[in-house]
């Protein structure tokens, strides 16, 4: 379980530019041609965890928790699971904030505007490394717990908009239609066509 040590704001923050650098060489830690994990080390946040391919399915949370290479949680195997059955070769886990708490409940109540803009430049990367991206909203009703979510999910839409994403959840949403989280989901689940903007209306409704 990871449990902030401190807030965002009182540690070292490293800009995504120069932590993508870092997860590119090679590392003692782990494969670097097989996973992208940005930082390449452990730390108080994450942006992006996943596995090297041609045909990424991007898969977006809520925040991270304890995951690294080599070291799946049972939310991040199921991810591979679903990228994998749906044709993806490959799987790229990104969050709406990139703030690590095991229990959502612990993280930080006042948005880092630092560390959501480098998150979005991670969104970013992520979205450029296919032609045609595909995005998996898999966020939960978790989504609700902290009032700068929902802003951080319409900055990820507008990004979407500009790399021409096609958005997906998978399971189904809940009453007010947030997209299901990935944990428990049949391995076999396929992938729904998301309609983001729309969903971004009611957020902004609520």
């Amino acid at each position: 379980m990871h449990i902030p040590g401190c807030l965002t704001t009182e540690t070292e923050l490293t800009g995504f530019g120069p932590a993508l650098e870092e997860a590119l060489a090679p590392s003692p830690d782990y494969d670097v041609s097989k996973w992208l994990y940005v930082p390449h080390t452990y730390q108080e946040y994450r942006y992006l965890l996943g596995t090297r391919g041609a045909a990424p399915l991007i898969c977006i949370g809520v925040n991270p928790s304890t995951a690294a290479p080599g070291a799946l949680d049972n939310t991040l195997k199921s991810v591979e699971r679903v990228a994998l059955h749906n044709g993806f070769d490959s799987f790229i886990m990104c969050n709406v904030y990139a703030q690590r708490a095991t229990r959502p409940g612990d993280m930080e109540r006042e948005l880092n505007p630092a560390l959501h803009r480098e998150n979005l430049a991670a969104f970013a990367y992520a979205l450029s490394l296919s032609a045609a991206p595909a995005v998996w909203a898999a966020w939960g009703t978790i989504i609700e717990q902290r009032a700068y979510l929902p802003l951080c999910v319409r900055d990820m839409a507008e990004a979407g908009r500009q790399y021409g994403a096609q958005w997906f959840t998978a399971g189904a949403r809940s009453r007010r239609g947030h997209p299901h989280h990935p944990l428990y989901l049949r391995k076999d689940s396929g992938l729904d066509p998301f309609d983001i903007d729309a969903y971004c209306e009611t957020l902004g409704a609520r």
